[in-house]
């Protein structure tokens, strides 16, 4: 190691390009011990990485990255070497090969087990944050590598909770939106080679932050055409990328969870019955759709009137008909709502054989009591809804 660093370190280009080729292949080796063993090295590489050879730079950085997966040894070398602002300098370069391989780095940074304590906080606190959402969101045309990169490096600093609101405070939420956007328009123009790689990251990103209830995460994201983004990506990748789906649906459930924005706007742009299509998709997408229609329900009887306009019956008594019990269970806590909320609804699920659907479950033991419950409203006269005069217009209109 003393002879290869004496060469890496060489004024010679040549010898110091196959020093550093030398210093990668070690750099593949599994064994902590091979990773340990470069840690003379470490220095040097932050140094290289201000250099002019775009190939030597990204060398450095490769090699740096896998040093940094095997080695919690050489991640604490790293850290007090400065590794945090040589990685704030070099993401500034226009070199894509570069940008490329600093996001591999900083990936693997980011996923330490340790990373929320010793590497996020002083990651925050430079000037990665800022300049890993623009290379998410800038030269897409010029290929996805970058971009996806970044957008995984986001999504684990999102993820580790370390400081969201400072995040929050500088636009990341909107500035996803409107990327989505940007992406639901290429989708739409069949420009989507491998969009979805960018795609999973990004919904990624905004589901975990909307879980954070935070002050002004709602306001970042109130735009209509998110829902259509999100549809346009559903039906696009439906046959085959189904996870894009789940994800586009767990980022639906966040929005329409506590937010009557949303819901609101589920039901002016008519994308119910695009939602219950999903239901026989598979049982987690099944699980999804009924829980984003159980957030809207739950807004009340307005809601639940439109809900039950849009014939969201029949799908509820085939998938019950079909369903296993956690899928069962979530159909039933949605016609629950539905019944609470617009009785008419019930007097209407027994007239369509809802009652033979629901025989189905009524021994099961996680269920029988909620099945029950519902079966017992067959026997009852239907009680007036106490707003069963409200028109479809009486829904909470969208903000334009």
């Amino acid at each position: 190691m003393r002879v290869l660093i004496g060469l890496f370190t060489s004024s010679l280009a040549d010898v110091q390009m196959e020093a550093a080729h030398c210093l990668h292949e070690l750099s593949h080796s599994s064994d902590p011990a091979v990773a340990e063993a470069c840690l003379p090295a470490t220095s040097y590489l932050l140094t290289y990485l201000s250099g002019h050879s775009i190939e030597f730079t990204e060398l450095c950085l490769y090699t740096l990255g896998n040093l940094v997966v095997e080695s919690e040894a050489v991640r604490k070398q790293l850290l007090p070497q400065g590794i945090i602002s040589a990685l704030a300098s070099c993401i500034q370069s226009p070199h894509e090969a570069v940008l490329e391989g600093l996001g591999y780095v900083l990936s693997q940074l980011l996923q330490a087990k340790e990373a929320s304590i010793e590497i996020i906080p002083l990651v925050l606190d430079s000037a990665l944050p800022q300049h890993m959402l623009q290379l998410v969101c800038s030269n897409l045309e010029l290929g996805m590598g970058v971009a996806v990169e970044f957008a995984w490096c986001l999504h684990y600093v999102v993820c580790s909770c370390v400081n969201n609101a400072l995040l929050i405070s500088q636009g990341i939420m909107s500035t996803l939106v409107l990327l989505l956007l940007e992406l639901a328009s290429m989708v739409s123009k069949a420009v989507a080679d491998g969009l979805e790689l960018l795609i999973c990251p990004v919904l990624r990103c905004l589901s975990n932050l909307l879980a954070e209830e935070m002050e002004g995460c709602n306001m970042q994201v109130q735009d209509e055409r998110l829902l259509v983004a999100l549809f346009t990506f559903m039906q696009y990748f439906l046959n085959h990328h189904l996870f894009i789906v789940q994800e586009c649906l767990w980022l639906l459930n966040n929005l329409t969870a506590d937010e009557p924005f949303f819901c609101s706007a589920m039901l002016t742009l008519d994308l119910i019955p695009a939602l219950l299509q999903l239901l026989p998709c598979s049982r987690m997408v099944a699980l999804l759709v009924l829980t984003v229609l159980c957030n809207i329900a739950e807004k009340g009887c307005a809601y639940c009137q439109q809900l039950h306009q849009k014939a969201v019956l029949s799908s509820l008594i085939s998938i019950l008909t079909l369903s296993d019990a956690e899928v069962a269970g979530q159909c039933l806590e949605l016609l629950h709502l539905l019944f609470l909320h617009w009785p008419e609804a019930a007097a209407d699920f027994f007239t369509q054989a809802g009652l033979q659907a629901l025989e189905q479950h009524q021994h099961h033991p996680e269920l029988q009591e909620r099945v029950r419950a519902l079966m017992n409203l067959a026997t009852q006269p239907t009680a007036a809804s106490p707003c069963s005069l409200v028109s479809s217009a009486a829904v909470p209109s969208s903000l334009p």
